[in-house]
Formats: C-alpha cells, structure tokens, sequence
C-alpha cells in the first residue's frame, strides 16, 4: 500500500513522539520550519508544540494522541517527525493502524522513529519514507539542507522516473556544532560510498536505526524479515564496542541467513576506542563467512545531506558499482 503522490507543496504536521525539541531548541526548529515555508508548504505543529515533560515531549498518551489528532485530519497529507530520541517504542501500541490503512499518508523521519516507521508497516502494509525530520533535517544550513530537500520532494511527488539510481552527494558533513550556537554551514567533505563486499542483489528495503530497531526486534511492531530482504542499517554517535553488540545481535538471531545484502550509512561521530576501525570493518568481522553484498558509508542516516528512502519498497543495490537503484514507484497515482 503507498500514499499518494503530492501534487505541489501542501500541509506537513509535525509530531514530536520521543524529544520535546521544539521546547528544547527551539531556534532549530523555527528554522526548520520556516525553510519549508519557504518551499511553498504549510506546516502544522502538532499538539506537543512547545511542550516539555523531562526527557520527552509528553506521557505516553499525549504522544500517541499527537500522531493520531494530525492523522485524522483529512487536509494533511504529510506527517514529519520534529526530531527523533528514545522512546517512539512507547507510543506503537495505541496508533490507529486501522485508520491508516483506510487512509494512508506519507510518514517520514529517521533515528528513532525507526520504531514508528517500521511499525506502521508491519501492522498495515503502508510504504513508509526514512527520510528528514523537521528540526534535524531542515533545521541545517545550505548547501546540505537544499540537496536533502530536493531528494525527499523528488520521493513523495513521485517525479522520478522508474527504475531510479538514488545519487551520491558530492559532499558530507558530520561536523558537531551545538544547536542552539550555529549560525554557518557546516564543513564539508569530499564523499564516496565503499564497496565492503562485492556483489548484486534485490529485493524488498527493510531497516533503519539499529539502536532502535533493538527497541522492537521481535515484536509484533518489527517487520517479519523476508528471505531476500536488503537490510538498511544506521547509527548515531556510538562506540566501537556498542556497535559490535549490536551486529552481533543480528548475527546471533539470523539475520544475515535471510538478507540478500547490506546497506551501511555514515555513522555520526563515531567513537572507534582506539582501535583504527571504521563500523563497516566491525560489521565484516561479525558477519563472518557471509559472502553477501555490503554497501558502507551510505547517506541515509544522521550525518548531512540525507537521501529519503521508502521502506518496503524493492530496490537493487549493486555493492560492486556502489549503487542503489529504486524499483518500484515509492507513491501512488490517481487515475
């Protein structure tokens, strides 16, 4: 099931499901929003605006509520994460899945709300986008802030043509400057996706944040991998050690058995101990003799500029060329 294709800019609600930003930072997300005004579209707080409840932006119910209020309304045919955090998990059992099918939208964000993208697959069948959040996102500066931009307006507007090879930005940044002080673009760096094993495949996109995807691995909120599925993982600001638990997992539940290939984005400030090691060399020692198709450094992830992908749709990743090619339209087309 897919939402349908957007015809020009419209109204994107934002909900905050895990971090109060918008109490927090709120120079980001002004920022964020007015760039996306700016661009034509009209954007919806959601009810959580300004609210903040100690670590999060509201109680379980409030945040829940939030999602639903912007869902029920019919003039809203995009819902954007602000930001993501640690706790979307809490919410996904009192969404409205039945409605969403009945009425299906555009979700998109990343980082946490992993939980909620995956989810709502799981429980309705709806494609839904990792992709931008308003804050994280559209709260950056030129020229990162416009290139990720044009690749989530390109997804949800369906103006791509199928198949559709998702490009390499030229450039990337990972560069740490405090919120709530930037006032420039960030530095940029020459980029390169890295071919870690070689080799071709296709099959349906399944992922997202590996921290969170931990948060419902084995719930009914956790898509049933499939065998032939291509596994898109990421992370944010973790240690080496972290992250090799976290392969691990996948390794000890069988995951890399039923995957056809692996898509690894940039990890955001990633602590290596010491070691020298990047997370796609940490990556291939778990795996082990496990000749499938890895793909490392990709840019869906924390670091800037960002491509929008759609969750469960079909895709071939072609490690060897280092490229990932869209199968299938991400939208609908009304007749």
């Amino acid at each position: 099931m897919k939402a349908s294709a957007i015809q020009g800019p419209t109204t994107i609600g934002v909900f905050s499901a895990s971090s109060p930003i918008s109490a927090t930072v709120p120079v980001r997300y002004e920022r964020g929003k007015h760039f996306l005004e700016g661009k034509g579209y009209t954007v919806q707080n959601g009810l959580l605006y300004g609210k903040q409840d100690g670590y999060r932006s509201g109680s379980i119910q409030d945040r829940a509520r939030e999602f639903n209020e912007l869902l029920y309304q019919e003039d809203v045919p995009i819902l954007m994460a602000s930001i993501g955090g640690m706790n979307t998990n809490s919410i996904l059992p009192y969404l409205d899945y039945e409605y969403l099918k009945q009425h299906p939208k555009i979700i998109v964000g990343y980082s946490d709300s992993t939980a909620l993208l995956l989810a709502i697959y799981a429980k309705t069948g709806l494609v839904t986008f990792y992709g931008p959040a308003l804050a994280a996102s559209f709260g950056e500066f030129p020229p990162f802030v416009d290139w990720t931009f044009a690749r989530f307006e390109e997804m949800i507007t369906g103006s791509i043509a199928i198949p559709h090879r998702l490009e390499q930005p030229a450039v990337w940044t990972d560069e740490f400057i405090p919120w709530d002080q930037q006032n420039h673009s960030k530095t940029a760096h020459a980029n390169e996706w890295v071919c870690v094993q070689p080799g071709v495949c296709q099959g349906r996109l399944i992922g997202g944040n590996l921290n969170t995807m931990e948060g419902i691995f084995g719930t009914p909120y956790m898509p049933k991998l499939q065998k032939g599925d291509i596994l898109l993982l990421e992370d944010s600001l973790k240690d080496a050690s972290t992250i090799e638990r976290s392969f691990s997992l996948l390794k000890l539940a069988g995951v890399f058995d039923i995957v056809s290939g692996i898509i690894l984005g940039k990890h955001e400030q990633f602590d290596d101990c010491g070691t020298g090691r990047a997370p796609y060399e940490i990556l291939l020692e778990v795996i082990g003799d496990c000749p499938i198709p890895i793909l490392a450094q990709f840019d869906c992830c924390h670091t800037h500029p960002m491509l929008t992908l759609p969750i469960g749709c079909c895709v071939q990743l072609d490690a060897t060329n280092r490229t990932v090619t869209l199968l299938e339209a991400p939208v609908a087309f009304l007749s």
